[in-house]
């Protein structure tokens, strides 16, 4: 078994040969994805489970708040943004009742509208029921940003813009999709501070 420290600094190694594979051009159509949907005024809902939950309620996080600076007090129009992982009653509502699958397809067709912006996320991109959300965001007109890594799965394939991280490993692909999550928020706001003139 290897020490504490051993395995550590494999794990960096490891992370560190991942973040030099990045497909960075990829980040930037992300990005551009989430300039015009603000842009137009439109909702952004994003999804994910286990801790692409977690990073799902972050990413609204700092999505909502982080793009308006420290105190939150930027002039500039907000973005909107729901994450549908942060509705224990609803989601547990749909698992309960009908099957899991539809925890976030089926809140998609309360809330969604065609121009909105929908974020899965999913490390392997193949989570029912992330697809099943995509396949209903399709249908209502909703543009689909896929953050996946595993060669993409499912997602990958169904979304306008896809996301991969170059990994096998849910450590490093997690790891990445909250490095990404960082990059676009910090970008938004840079830009959008320069834009108002701030």
């Amino acid at each position: 078994m290897k020490t504490a420290t051993e395995f550590t600094q494999d794990y960096l190694t490891g992370l560190k040969a991942v973040l030099d594979r990045l497909p960075v051009p990829a980040v930037a159509r992300v990005i551009e994805a989430l300039e015009a949907t603000h842009a137009a005024g439109q909702q952004i809902f994003i999804i994910g489970n286990g801790g692409s939950a977690a990073t799902a309620s972050h990413m609204m996080n700092d999505l909502c708040k982080g793009t308006l600076g420290h105190k939150g007090d930027a002039p500039w129009p907000r973005f909107k943004v729901i994450a549908l992982t942060d509705n224990v009653s609803l989601m547990t509502a749909w698992a309960n009742d009908t099957d899991y699958n539809h925890v976030f397809s089926e809140p998609l067709k309360n809330f969604a509208q065609p121009g909105d912006l929908l974020i899965g996320i999913s490390a392997s991109g193949n989570s029912p029921n992330i697809i099943a959300a995509v396949e209903v965001a399709k249908q209502i007109g909703l543009k689909v940003v896929g953050i996946t890594g595993f060669g993409g799965g499912k997602l990958a394939q169904l979304a306008d813009v896809p996301f991969v991280v170059p990994s096998n490993d849910y450590g490093p692909v997690e790891d990445v999709h909250m490095i990404l999550d960082h990059i676009i928020t910090s970008y938004l706001y840079a830009k959008l501070k320069e834009t108002h003139g701030q």
